[in-house]
């Protein structure tokens, strides 16, 4: 049992020191079901603590150009791969997703997000016109904001916590974050870092707990004017409630119901795999996963029956197996919460191909209490069914047949979210002109998940606010100004 072992004990990140807290939270193995990490349960006393350290060190931040705050990511990012095999391993037992994803993806794009903002704030142009007439010469100067609350989420702790981080203080803001009190490792790790990369005292504040305690405290803050938050479309709603007497900038990303719309001319030995990975990755906790798959009739049959042996051939096992596609679930909660979908989908009259109900899943016996659930591939389902509207954030997917483009484009674009879709198609018309009609802020053509960092991240309608990416970001996380000189 967990009580006869030592628990792993995280502390705040407050002004270059960890400090513990009054309280605690249990944190859970999600392969095992056990407590193996208690986390501090902060409110708004250390988030107090936090604001005074950050404001403390932002007029010396700021102060410094980009190429010395530059080179502090760049040590970071170099410290972070040094200690890459341990921070995957930490991930992967703290969020449930296999060892090799990890490894491969989670840690890797963290490491990416230093350099890639060490990089980018190097490159940063403003502007400048001329009115001879007037005898004027106008132009730009951009600072950073100040104080930036960073909210992330559970499903790719470090990943997310360091794309929020990295642009923050690259501009010159000094930074409270709150990663998700269900995976907070990762960022206590990164935190004894921070100091031998040349990261100054209260640059870097990380302050855990809870969304109703921490959270709110830090965005309801009056000192903390822009909050970038990563996460549900309640708590965004929530944020935009507390935020509002201030006037703060805020950037959400908050998810979306993501379409794969497969043409006949598809490539079906690229598309399946693909569309398996890009349903199932991570448990298909992913808010850019594939939960939506629209088939062309002509070739329904055929998608279907490849894409479930597919799916059966994709393994569930214990996150540390190499061998494991898949792991476990972030928490019962939510594990019941997925399982209620795929319930709902059989009470409407769908069919569950494989997967949940239907397929056995074979698991060690200390795994036993684990939050395992296989992928799950439902068909037979109303596009007004809850199943095709709600972000289930699970390993479930529902796949339908079309008839026409008209058609497809019409009920992709029928549900609230719009962040991400995917086209498979072998005509270059085709795919372009669907992509421009499909309400979504990311579309991919035979392909998932490929990312151009220079590029704008973010969805449209319910799926979010604002853009992430090089420009973006810096845009989002500095104050741009308009000087005019007149001679």
């Amino acid at each position: 049992m967990a009580g006869t072992r030592a628990l792993l004990m995280l502390e705040n990140f407050i002004d270059g020191k960890f400090l513990p807290c009054a309280s605690y939270i249990d944190s859970y193995d999600p392969s095992t079901g056990e407590v193996y990490c208690r986390v501090p349960d902060s409110g708004k006393e250390e988030v107090d603590a936090a604001v005074a350290a950050a404001r403390a060190a932002f007029p010396g931040w700021a102060a410094r150009g980009p190429q010395e705050r530059s080179r502090a990511l760049q040590r970071l990012a170099d410290l972070l791969e040094e200690a890459l095999e341990e921070l995957a391993r930490a991930e992967s037992r703290d969020q449930g997703k296999t060892i090799t994803l990890a490894r491969t993806m989670d840690i890797p794009r963290a490491v990416q997000n230093f350099r890639f903002f060490a990089s980018s704030i190097l490159h940063h142009t403003s502007e400048c016109t001329q009115m001879d007439h007037a005898g004027c010469l106008h132009y730009t100067v951009r600072a950073p904001v100040g104080i930036a609350g960073l909210i992330s989420p559970w499903n790719l702790p470090l990943y997310l916590l360091t794309w929020k981080i990295a642009p923050a203080i690259a501009a010159g803001n000094t930074v409270i974050a709150k990663p998700s009190e269900l995976t907070s490792v990762t960022a206590w790790m990164m935190c004894k870092l921070l100091g031998k990369a040349g990261v100054p005292p209260g640059v870097v504040n990380i302050v855990f707990g809870t969304g109703p305690r921490v959270g709110e405290a830090l965005v309801s803050h009056p000192e903390v004017p822009l909050i970038s938050f990563t996460g549900s479309q309640p708590t965004a709603e929530r944020i935009m409630q507390l935020s509002a007497p201030h006037c703060k900038k805020l950037s959400l990303e908050l998810g979306g119901k993501n379409p794969a719309i497969i043409f006949e001319d598809a490539n079906l030995e690229e598309c399946v795999p693909t569309t398996v990975r890009s349903s199932f990755a991570n448990q298909g906790e992913i808010c850019l996963s594939t939960s939506r798959i629209f088939v062309q009739k002509s070739i329904y049959s055929e998608f279907l029956k490849k894409f479930v042996e597919a799916t059966r051939m994709w393994k569930v096992g214990i996150p540390s197996d190499p061998s494991a596609s898949m792991g476990a679930l972030i928490s019962k909660a939510h594990l019941e919460k997925v399982r209620r979908y795929v319930k709902i989908a059989r009470t409407e009259g769908a069919r569950i191909l494989c997967g949940e109900g239907v397929d056995q899943l074979s698991l060690p016996p200390g795994n036993q209490g684990g939050y395992f659930m296989l992928p799950t591939v439902i068909t037979d389902i109303k596009d007004d069914s809850c199943c095709m509207k709600e972000e289930i954030f699970g390993p479930v997917t529902c796949v339908v047949p079309f008839d026409t483009e008209e058609e497809v484009i019409k009920r992709a674009n029928s549900v609230k979210y719009g962040l991400a879709a995917t086209v498979w198609s072998s005509s270059v018309g085709r795919v372009h002109r669907v992509a421009k009609k499909l309400q979504s802020g990311l579309v991919w053509t035979n392909c998932w998940l490929i990312r151009e960092l220079n590029l704008p991240f973010g969805g449209m309608k319910s799926s979010g606010l604002g853009r992430e990416g090089a420009k973006d970001s810096y845009d989002f996380f500095t104050e741009i100004k308009t000087i005019t000189i007149k001679h």
